[in-house]
């Protein structure tokens, strides 16, 4: 969780939500990043946990993410569970929670609902403070 910490603080400079990710394979090592880079690209797909989906597909040369964890300091919105499970990825791992529009047990449950054909393992609220406190500073200084 460090690491995503440490890219999402890098989304600062770019003015883009202060989201980062990291995707680790079975032995823990990290295998990719990705974070938040909407504003930096005028892409709205540009979300840390799809460029981190992106660049390990890249790095390990298969879509298949079938040994992988992905570890992201917030809760993956509907988008970025789908394409979780599109990659087959076991398990997510996040930081805070997102209330307003969390996919992965708090507005909706995306990564582990049984109609889909593949689910993840969820684990929330690994460092939720700093994961939180980050995104509140960012929002603090908006409003």
């Amino acid at each position: 969780m460090e690491a995503a910490l440490a890219e999402a603080r890098a989304c600062l400079a770019t003015g883009d939500v202060p989201v980062g990710a990291v995707v680790v394979d079975a032995s823990g090592v990290v295998v990719a990043t990705g974070r938040n880079e909407r504003e930096a690209r005028q892409d709205p797909t540009a979300h840390a946990e799809v460029l981190a989906l992106r660049a390990a597909a890249a790095v390990t040369g298969d879509w298949h993410l079938e040994d992988c964890t992905l570890v992201v300091t917030l809760e993956p919105c509907v988008m970025c569970a789908g394409a979780v499970l599109a990659a087959r990825v076991p398990r997510v791992v996040f930081g805070a929670w997102d209330p307003k529009a969390g996919a992965t047990g708090s507005v909706y449950d995306v990564a582990r609902d049984r109609r889909l054909p593949h689910r993840s393992e969820v684990v929330g609220g690994v460092l939720e403070a700093p994961c939180a406190a980050l995104l509140d500073d960012f929002f603090g200084a908006r409003r």
